[in-house]
């Protein structure tokens, strides 16, 4: 099916011609949108210790970075130019949000990172840069332009708090306005700067690195491995030099360290707990006086239930994955759960079986979970 917030593509053809591949501009991709919150009210957001924020400044042409939580004393007074305020993970605290990001669940949530919403006065920005992931720009209130360009040279200034580009040569560039959206593969290039006093939302998709996976997955590794044995010489000899470690040692820690072996099943459950995995600042909300599990189960009948904001819920073949957490259900529980992830919420007179209220049960204790229908 062709989308208009795609150019009239449909998202097969989006993914095959675009993704990681070319920059797409779609003028007015969202006809009806409107800013997902006022400007002062993104300011308040900025201020909240559960919610991660930076302040960037260009002053006398040298680049400043500040991170929340702010004050409102930060806002006050701020001149009309030159600084803008960026708010990472807005979906985990406005519904709106979060509605957004499902226009664009053609893209696995295992890519996901978060929405970003940022706002500017008249010349504002972060500088030419570019992003080592996937990003949609969508254009709230004001105008904001866009410069691109496909250069290789992406060397940065040195001695900024920023990754700002040192040779910046934009090749295109576009004004974007209300409802306007830009499409930018990685490594492309790019500089946006506020014509108006603006908003800007960025729908980011993680792309870890080799190294981060690499280095997560030795973490795992050392938290599931279960090797037996201890270094052990009854046979030492006498050596010349006391500070020397010997070949008989190398040996053994060579054999000892050989025991290490994973394979795909290990890969599968280290990718779904470090995907779902809420970053160290997200904190869940437990209930303050639970319903007993006759009650939930009850409730949630009639009105239906929906993970909570903060939660990242994927699976992979058989296993359930929960916010770090996984999970290895039957049949008929997986099948509940796995449309549970899939579209984020389930509706009223849904027919759970016994385990699938176990686990609901417990994921709704720990504020994994809320009862009712998405807002």
């Amino acid at each position: 099916m062709k989308i208009s917030y795609l150019g009239g593509l449909t998202p097969q053809q989006f993914l095959q011609r675009h993704w990681q591949k070319k920059p797409l501009l779609v003028r007015n991709a969202f006809p009806a949108f409107r800013d997902l919150l006022k400007r002062e009210q993104l300011f308040d957001l900025a201020c909240r210790d559960d919610v991660q924020s930076r302040l960037v400044l260009q002053k006398r042409g040298a680049w400043e970075v500040s991170h929340g939580p702010f004050t409102s004393r930060d806002f006050r007074g701020r001149p009309n130019s030159k600084w803008t305020l960026l708010v990472q993970g807005v979906n985990h605290v406005l519904p709106q949000a979060q509605r957004l990001l499902l226009q664009f669940s053609f893209i696995p949530y295992a890519r996901l990172d978060d929405l970003m919403i940022s706002y500017a006065p008249p010349g504002g920005g972060v500088g030419a840069h570019f992003d080592s992931y996937d990003v949609f720009l969508l254009q709230g209130s004001g105008r904001r332009l866009w410069q691109i360009s496909k250069q290789k040279d992406l060397r940065l200034v040195a001695g900024v708090p920023l990754k700002i580009l040192k040779n910046f040569k934009p090749e295109q560039e576009w004004v974007l306005g209300m409802g306007d959206m830009l499409y930018l593969p990685p490594h492309c290039a790019h500089n946006g700067v506020a014509l108006d006093g603006c908003m800007t939302c960025s729908i980011g998709f993680r792309a870890p690195s080799a190294q981060e996976l690499a280095a997560q997955f030795l973490i795992y590794l050392q938290d599931h491995l279960d090797i037996r044995g201890v270094y052990r010489d009854p046979g030492l000899t006498l050596q010349q030099h006391p500070a020397q470690i010997s070949d008989a040692m190398l040996r053994q820690a060579t054999q000892m360290l050989g025991h290490i072996h994973w394979g795909k099943q290990d890969v599968e459950l280290f990718l779904g707990r470090f995907l779902s995995e809420p970053k160290p600042h997200v904190i869940f909300q437990r209930p303050s006086r639970p319903l007993s599990g006759k009650n939930f189960y009850r409730k949630c009948n009639a009105q239906g239930l929906y993970l909570d904001l903060k939660s990242q819920m994927l699976f992979c073949h058989d296993v359930i994955f929960m916010n770090g957490e996984a999970f290895r259900p039957g049949r008929r529980a997986f099948a509940s759960l796995s449309q549970l992830a899939d579209g984020r919420e389930l509706k009223p007179h849904t027919d759970f079986d016994q385990e699938t209220r176990v686990l609901l049960y417990q994921w709704y204790q720990a504020g994994y979970i809320k009862m009712g229908c998405m807002t």
